[in-house]
């Protein structure tokens, strides 16, 4: 009787586990966690020696918005209120403001929702991926979406804008996918590389003149709270700041990883050209553009090149890399080589920063050595020989 119950309880609780209404509220349960961690911290002593919230970064959009409809420069440091730069476009901050009304304890809550329902439906809007399977990509980029809700960041809505826009344009939903794609743009600049999705589509001059339009209306929305004299300042302080930025730092990406794993320094305009071609030597297969498997490496080789070749990327931008992980690996039939990747992504990109890992390892060797970008290196190099030499099958369910 019992070996009978096992087996039975054991299918219960996969079910379960890859029910997608149990997998949302988790989602859920860990935004809320996350909100509730960063309102009950307190504050920390930063190096001007002032105090900021745990919740620094919502601070930081949250008064984007006040900052815009001010009037105010929104790329100068305002340290009585934040610490660091606000460095995302100006039509973020009105965007933003749908949050910035409600006091912080709503919403920063809010935002943290948003960017994991959007993740989720994006997640579970993939086309051709069996059921059980998106369950296990849900599963497997929680840790990351945590990671990036305890800071407060964007990059979950990044990823869910992204993977979201690449659904609708397989469904032929051209006008919102491109919208999504054009927003993407708007929060954080790398989004530009998603519009490489629309080469698999029919239509192209629609494509393109669709992108236009959203690009356009998206530029100019903030003139609904400021004129247009102010934006061309907006707009000229925000380039200024992304051009003195670019040369500042290495993060956690292929620039830091060269540096401190071979002590070279490289230019970082020779390492993206490269990285540029070995990305767009897939593209040259035009036939497989037809196969929803090809697509779909091609979307994971997006979502892990916006990172792994980002001078600013830290760990809470790994939920977008992360993502395009488990894209990849989930969409085809599991080999070995692809399992123990995947094992080091979980590993040494997910689980790295958190406390199963002792401080002194994480301080001493896991944040100097880039450890955390390492396997995402790695899989992404995998993901362009698959791409240009995988014989990809009918479009069948993955």
């Amino acid at each position: 009787m019992h070996s009978l119950k096992n087996p039975v309880m054991n299918l219960k609780l996969k079910s379960l586990l890859l029910n997608y209404k149990f997998i949302f509220f988790i989602y859920i349960l860990f935004a809320a966690i996350a909100s509730i961690q960063s309102l009950i911290l307190g504050n920390k002593i930063f190096n001007n020696g002032q105090e900021y919230t745990f919740y620094n970064n919502y601070i930081i959009f949250q008064q984007s918005f006040f900052h815009l409809v001010e009037h105010k420069d929104l790329y100068c440091i305002y340290f009585s209120e934040h610490w660091d730069l606000f460095k995302y476009s100006p039509t973020f901050p009105l965007l933003f403001g749908i949050f910035a009304i409600f006091p912080v304890w709503i919403g920063l809550p809010l935002w943290n929702l948003l960017n994991a329902a959007i993740l989720f439906a994006a997640i579970a809007s993939l086309p051709q991926i069996k059921s059980n399977k998106i369950g296990y990509i849900l599963w497997f980029i929680l840790i990351e979406l945590f990671t990036n809700m305890q800071n407060q960041q964007s990059n979950g809505l990044i990823a869910g804008l992204i993977i979201l826009a690449f659904s609708l344009l397989e469904k032929d939903k051209k006008l919102l996918g491109t919208f999504l794609i054009a927003l993407s743009l708007f929060i954080k600049p790398f989004g530009l590389l998603a519009f490489v999705l629309l080469l698999f589509y029919p239509k192209k001059l629609k494509l393109a003149g669709y992108s236009i339009l959203w690009i356009v209306i998206l530029f100019f929305l903030p003139l609904l709270v400021v004129d247009l004299a102010q934006l061309k300042i907006l707009y000229s302080s925000w380039l200024t700041l992304l051009s003195s930025d670019h040369s500042g730092s290495t993060g956690l990406s292929v620039f830091g990883w060269i540096q401190t794993w071979f002590g070279i320094h490289p230019s970082k305009l020779f390492v993206l050209l490269i990285s540029v071609v070995l990305f767009i030597i897939p593209l040259f297969r035009v036939k497989q553009y037809r196969n929803v498997q090809y697509r779909l490496f091609i979307l994971a080789s997006i979502l892990l090149w916006i990172v792994i070749f980002n001078h600013k990327a830290e760990s809470p931008t790994f939920i977008i890399a992360i993502s395009g992980v488990a894209i990849w690996c989930f969409s085809q039939a599991m080999k070995v080589e692809n399992l123990i990747l995947l094992i080091a992504a979980f590993i040494f990109t997910s689980l790295s920063p958190t406390d199963l890992f002792p401080r002194i390892i994480r301080n001493e060797f896991i944040e100097p050595y880039v450890i955390k970008a390492v396997p995402c290196i790695l899989i992404w190099l995998k993901v362009i020989y698959d791409t240009t030499f995988t014989k990809f099958r009918i479009d069948t369910e993955l």
